[in-house]
């Protein structure tokens, strides 16, 4: 993937960024001309084992990576972070929605306040451009990992009409990052060896299917287009879970399967954009750009006689994107780092 010119000599920050986000635009950008990549996240541990990673295989390039330990939840962290940097992408999130159906306040803690504190810091500081990643769970949300992705888009939209004219700050959003933390390929890889059946939530519920590389390339899109408020979306395909079993199972073996039910929170299928937001895109081709609304609380200024559209007739979903078949999930999961190092190609 080609890195913009825009990077020359400047100093980019990734919050989370010892993440499975983090390490794939790592290694995209560590041989760039950006002059420093700061890694921001709360686990000392993961920074100490990407930092020894790197020495050990990139040992030339290895001093370029500055590493900071903080929390978006602390201000005054990310305050001492954020000073000399140009740009931000923005991945610090508690991502998993069972957890956050339990722990509804950490979910907010982290998603809502942590990105408002990011965004505020990085205004103050001088930052010029910021991308948010956001989840396909932000769209109608059901459950308390969406409400607070949702929220946190609702943040980065107010601080983008603020900041306008000094900082850019955009967003993204996609569906499940195939073998990303905590996501369910790598579950069943190891169930296989492991030598017992998979475990299936609902075989009919449709899932959007992208690679971490995939979503790097959204982020460098948005990083590319953006203006203040903008929410890019990747077109993608879909499987659903039955057929994504079949597809692991055919490269790592058949140990059977057994139905465990949805899990806390859970929605049937996923939607990356909403009826109201598909009146809002433009179609560009990889991507949908959805434009903010950029109306003030002044309405009436807006009343417009007459029939007006307000939503399209069909939101942006798993359910009615291109569905992929066995075969094709096949080919999709052999694009993942993590399948192929599993199957030692």
């Amino acid at each position: 993937m080609k890195v913009s010119n825009y990077f020359k000599d400047k100093t980019l920050m990734i919050t989370g960024g010892t993440g499975s986000f983090g390490s794939t635009i790592l290694k995209h950008f560590l041989d760039s001309e950006l002059a420093e990549i700061r890694i921001f996240s709360r686990d000392e541990k993961k920074q100490d084992d990407m930092r020894h990673n790197l020495q050990t295989k990139h040992p030339d390039l290895a001093g370029k990576v500055k590493f900071y330990i903080g929390d978006v939840r602390n201000k005054a962290s990310v305050r001492d972070a954020v000073q000399g940097v140009d740009y931000i992408f923005h991945a610090a999130a508690l991502k998993q929605v069972p957890s956050c159906e339990f722990f509804p306040m950490e979910a907010v803690r982290t998603n809502v306040d942590g990105t408002d504190n990011v965004l505020h810091m990085a205004v103050e500081a001088g930052v010029k451009k910021i991308v948010c990643l956001s989840t396909d769970k932000a769209a109608y949300p059901i459950n308390a990992m969406g409400i607070s992705k949702a929220m946190m888009e609702k943040v980065i939209g107010a601080n983008a009409r603020v900041a306008a004219g000094t900082t850019t700050i955009c967003c993204t959003r996609y569906g499940n990052v195939m073998c990303s933390r905590g996501s369910v390929i790598p579950l069943f890889i190891e169930q296989i060896k492991a030598g017992n059946p998979i475990t299936i939530t609902d075989p009919e519920m449709p899932r959007f299917l992208m690679n971490l590389d995939e979503a790097v390339a959204l982020v460098m899109f948005a990083f590319e287009y953006g203006e203040p408020g903008d929410l890019f979306v990747q077109k993608s395909d879909a499987s659903t879970i039955g057929v994504l079993a079949k597809a692991v199972q055919q490269l790592f073996g058949d140990t059977g399967t057994k139905i465990i039910g949805t899990r806390h929170g859970e929605k049937l299928y996923e939607t990356l954009m909403t009826n109201e937001e598909c009146i809002r895109s433009i179609d560009m081709e990889q991507y949908y750009r959805v434009l903010p609304d950029g109306r003030d609380l002044n309405y009436d200024k807006f009343f417009v006689k007459g029939n007006v559209q307000t939503m399209a007739n069909e939101a942006y979903t798993s359910h009615n994107t291109r569905r992929l078949s066995v075969e094709e999930t096949i080919q999709k999961i052999l694009t993942t780092d993590y399948v192929k190092e599993a199957l030692n190609l």
